[in-house]
């Protein structure tokens, strides 16, 4: 080669560079981006950010599971786009209060959570968990899920490892081992320690064995989620129990499923927010959550008395079975109910599922004793489903009570509680330390009665609470769904749209958005979340599932020090 070719050649790459660079300069001034490519564009959305400030127009890029710009995006190039065009783009959901744990193997794409905009989950909760949160994780990873997914240890469950399902304070050998399994679980990923303190074996721990125990999970930057000892007439008590446990092990609290059920005596749910504000005031770290429903759920053994249940449910049910022990557990189901509770018939307890009775799915505990009185006196033959309510037979409340010790012993029941008041659901959804959450499971359609909040608590807010009562705003809804859980649970990344974060994302139409899911018909999933995006991934698109299933482990902060 000449000289004069190698200077001409040289004077042309040059032309050609600074060609490329002046385009290059050109989109940047243009754009204020550079031309870069992404996994994923969401265009033209309005953004909610999960911090509970207002709402702004912006593109959002992601690659490699982040979010890596948030802007105009104009002339950036992506593999995929969605044209986010009048609907809301925030953060995807957090819901920390679900019983979701080795059923997530079976039903790996959650889709009752993902189409209800969720893509975190914390499980374990009260009380019960897996015990082997590394094997759990491992199962999850390999077998791959649609929902990033952490868990909390139960209290529960580390109990009747170490001492069976009775009661009775545990040994200091005992004590020893429980501390063993509660460090594994937080070293493995667990997020801190749940208690059910109505579900044995909890319920018989005193609360300096709790705070024994707490004291090793908060060394190890764990929280406590409490199911508290009384939701109902002694939860100012058991609110202070759970403060004290809190404050004692120097831990963050979170009270799960903060509610007060219409019989109570204590003044509304004005009184019982205002002893949690009285101790953030003080400098205690406590949050709540809340399911947007005037119904709780859980088994038929919470009618019973707490005492029946000392040496386990094999030993119960030969009290049951016993003429003095049942006469015994009906003059104290009287006393709980008729007396404490001022109850007159179990007309609010409605069975959601039962391997003894599943024709009585649907059916309250009352109209269950009525028609198996109906049953007994007119032959097993009659067309009970053809009668008039008004042809039942009355029943008594102790008939009600032996109604409720057959299902026990013939395998048990689970149901739905109508005790709740509309006005305290709001009253408690309005502080601003509520997270919204589920406290449901994954779900099989057509299978039982359960309660509609496994479907439909994310879309319930952001339609009938937001849209149509204007209880809270927008913004201010999609915060308790977000950036207030991953605070309280201290989840790195997630619960907001920022650069850096991890790309879950969910978008949806704030004119549709609702739940669709009722007590008489729960298996039916929202409506208006138009795509759910986690970790990247579009894991729902266009109404139906994509098959994807890019969800994580979330880890506690003890799985670093591992």
């Amino acid at each position: 080669m000449t000289f004069q070719k190698f200077i001409k050649l040289s004077f042309l790459s040059f032309v050609i560079f600074f060609f490329l660079g002046c385009v290059k300069l050109s989109r940047l001034i243009e754009t204020g981006q550079p031309s870069q490519k992404f996994n994923l564009i969401i265009r033209n959305g309005k953004i909610v950010d999960g911090t509970g400030n207002a709402w702004f127009y912006a593109d959002v890029g992601i690659k490699n599971g982040k979010i890596t710009r948030i802007g105009n995006l104009t002339g950036c190039k992506s593999r995929n786009e969605i044209n986010a065009k009048g609907l809301i783009v925030s953060p995807g959901f957090i819901d920390v209060h679900t019983h979701i744990d080795s059923s997530l193997l079976k039903h790996p794409y959650a889709e009752n959570y993902i189409r209800d905009g969720v893509t975190t989950i914390v499980a374990g909760n009260c009380g019960g968990s897996v015990l082997d949160v590394a094997k759990h994780f491992k199962s999850l990873k390999k077998k791959g899920v649609a929902i990033n997914v952490a868990t909390l240890i139960g209290h529960n469950t580390i109990l009747s490892k170490v001492k069976g399902d009775v009661a009775g304070e545990l040994t200091p050998e005992q004590m020893e081992e429980c501390e063993k399994l509660l460090k594994k679980a937080m070293y493995e990923g667990a997020v801190g320690m749940s208690t059910g303190l109505i579900y044995s074996p909890g319920k018989y721990s005193s609360i300096e064995e709790i705070v024994e125990l707490q004291k090793v999970v908060a060394e190890l930057g764990g929280i406590y989620a409490s199911h508290m000892r009384n939701e109902s007439t002694r939860i100012l008590e058991a609110i202070d129990e759970t403060l004290r446990i809190g404050k004692e092990a120097n831990s963050r609290i979170e009270i799960s499923h903060f509610k007060l059920p219409g019989d109570n005596t204590i003044g509304g749910s004005k009184t019982i927010l205002q002893k949690v504000l009285d101790a953030r005031a003080q400098g205690q770290e406590v949050w709540l959550d809340q399911y947007p429903y005037t119904a709780s759920s859980t088994g038929i053994s919470m009618l019973f008395p707490d005492w029946l249940f000392e040496k386990g449910s094999s030993e119960a049910k030969k009290i049951l079975s016993d003429p003095n022990g049942l006469k015994r557990v009906l003059v104290d189901m009287k006393q709980q109910h008729e007396v404490e509770r001022h109850r007159s018939d179990f007309s609010f307890a409605v069975i959601t599922s039962s391997r003894a009775y599943p024709e009585f799915i649907g059916k309250n505990l009352k109209e269950v004793t009525q028609i198996l009185k109906l049953k007994k006196e007119k032959g097993e033959s009659v067309d009970w489903k053809n009668i008039s309510p008004l042809e039942l037979p009355e029943v008594s409340m102790e008939e009600q009570y032996l109604t409720i010790v057959d299902i026990y012993l013939k395998g048990g029941a689970s149901c739905v509680y109508h005790t709740q008041s509309e006005e305290d659901v709001v009253n408690i959804m309005q502080c601003p330390l509520v997270a919204i959450c589920s406290d449901g499971g994954l779900q099989e359609p057509g299978e039982g009665k359960p309660h509609p909040r496994s479907y439909g608590s994310n879309a319930r807010v952001l339609g009938r609470y937001v849209r149509e009562k204007k209880v809270l705003t927008l913004e201010d809804a999609i915060r308790k769904m977000t950036s207030l859980p991953a605070l309280a649970f201290r989840f790195k990344d997630r619960g907001g749209l920022r650069e850096g974060y991890w790309a879950d994302i969910t978008i949806f139409n704030p004119d549709t958005i609702i739940d669709k899911a009722t007590f008489e018909n729960p298996h039916q999933y929202s409506e208006g979340i138009e795509y759910v995006i986690v970790n990247g991934e579009i894991v729902f698109a266009n109404g139906k599932l994509t098959g994807k299933l890019p969800g994580k482990p979330v880890y506690g902060p003890a799985y670093d020090f591992n």
